[in-house]
């Protein structure tokens, strides 16, 4: 289940590296009942279509994100068990050609780590289930480095909690804890040369 009004956290990140604490929505602004997916899609879909800047109505995309998991339960109960060779493992939500948003479940393995890497597109995604520590980095280029980054903010996010990225907020995530960590996901059109995984060691990126 997901926790009450007042213990959630919205929050933003972006390529500064710094994590923005976001004015939750009201609860009366959350109630629908009922709330059927088909509906999330066609209101996500109006609000990006009326948007100038598709990072600056991150706000309303996460309103609707959290309409989402507070009134549907069959949102809450989907679940894959994580391969046990990746760690994970993903629900594909809808997937249609041309339509340009990718909405998944994803659950993690308590110890999996993922790369550390930008979407090059924004994205928002709500803790279901479990617990998922998020590093935050930024750039710090050097002459010989263009491609350094360094770590500025870690927090853990718990069930309820709703993270926002714009296109170049880089991040990486472990899930915490003694079970399977459960998140929903939406994510923009990626633009695939943007979108970068970063090799500490080598201080490197490419594109993946």
């Amino acid at each position: 289940m997901v926790e009450t009004a007042m213990k959630y956290r919205d929050l933003l990140v972006t390529g500064i590296g710094q994590w923005q604490v976001c004015k939750p929505a009201r609860e009366w602004d959350l109630l629908r009942t009922p709330y059927r997916f088909h509906r999330f899609l066609t209101e996500m879909e109006d609000v990006l279509e009326d948007a100038i800047d598709e990072t600056a109505c991150l706000s309303q995309l996460r309103l609707l994100v959290r309409r989402l998991i507070t009134n549907s339960y069959w949102v809450q109960t989907q679940y894959v068990e994580p391969n046990p060779d990746t760690g994970s493992g993903v629900i594909m939500l809808y997937d249609e050609i041309g339509y340009p948003l990718t909405v998944q479940i994803a659950t993690y393995q308590p110890g999996a780590c993922s790369t550390v890497h930008n979407h090059g597109t924004w994205g928002v995604v709500a803790i279901l289930r479990g617990e998922e520590k998020n590093t935050i980095w930024k750039r710090t280029p050097a002459p010989q480095f263009p491609d350094w980054i360094e770590p500025t903010a870690e927090s853990t996010l718990l069930p309820g909690d709703i993270v926002s990225f714009t296109p170049d907020a880089i991040h990486s995530v472990k899930a915490l804890g003694d079970q399977p960590t459960v998140t929903f996901s939406v994510y923009g059109e990626t633009h695939h040369s943007k979108r970068f995984e970063f090799d500490l060691t080598t201080r490197t990126a490419k594109n993946f």
